[in-house]
């Protein structure tokens, strides 16, 4: 299992005119190919109308599942582009479709390679790129002597408080970079003098902001 990778916000979108075409982009998450599927389906039927709905994905830890599909434009002008944005930005579990309407101008083989490169680039930037994190959750337990103290502390520091309950003892649940377990309990053994009940948990991905890159 990844510790982190970069993928998209859960979806997003962009228009652009070019030559007179209408070019609309769509992007969405997507973690398996039925999926990525159903979204090109989606927008297909949305844009029924349209001259091409173009698409391309990547899926898996390792890119295993890649697909691209010019529908009806020159061979490898639309979905390998697509695809190669997805690539370049080391995006994974993403799926784009590029809605095309036809304006009468013919764009020419580097033309339209320009055209849905650039409007995958843009429909991505909209929607935003997140690093997807492995965090490990680890129950503290303490007295309630100790919760000014440890949330105080906890949240002036690089860990995330996910919640906090409150039982006969307190109890905080903390996100933990996986990896980084050890560290962190030797931090809040000497930080409540042992008087703390650890106890890992579950591991999940959390979602947060990065910059897109082009």
């Amino acid at each position: 299992m990844l510790t982190r990778y970069f993928t998209v916000n859960k979806q997003g979108s962009t228009e652009k005119t070019i030559q007179k075409s209408r070019f609309i982009g769509y992007v969405r998450r997507v973690e398996t190919e039925e999926e990525a599927q159903q979204f090109i389906n989606e927008i297909k039927k949305k844009h029924h109308d349209a001259t091409h709905n173009c698409s391309g994905y990547l899926i898996g830890e390792n890119d295993q599942i890649q697909k691209a599909n010019d529908d009806g434009e020159p061979s490898g002008t639309a979905g390998v582009p697509i695809l190669e944005v997805l690539k370049k930005m080391h995006l994974k579990d993403t799926a784009v479709v590029v809605t095309r309407y036809f304006g009468g101008v013919k764009l020419g083989a580097g033309g339209l390679i320009r055209a849905y490169g650039s409007t995958t680039s843009q429909a991505i930037h909209e929607t935003g790129i997140v690093n997807r994190q492995l965090m490990q959750s680890v129950s503290i337990t303490v007295e309630y002597s100790l919760l000014g103290k440890l949330e105080n502390v906890l949240r002036n520091s690089e860990y995330m408080i996910h919640s906090i309950n409150y039982l006969e003892h307190v109890e905080f649940i903390v996100y933990v970079k996986a990896g980084e377990e050890q560290p962190f309990i030797d931090w809040i053994i000497d930080l409540t003098n042992n008087q703390a009940e650890i106890t890992m948990q579950s591991t999940t991905y959390v979602d947060f902001p990065h910059s897109s890159r082009s």
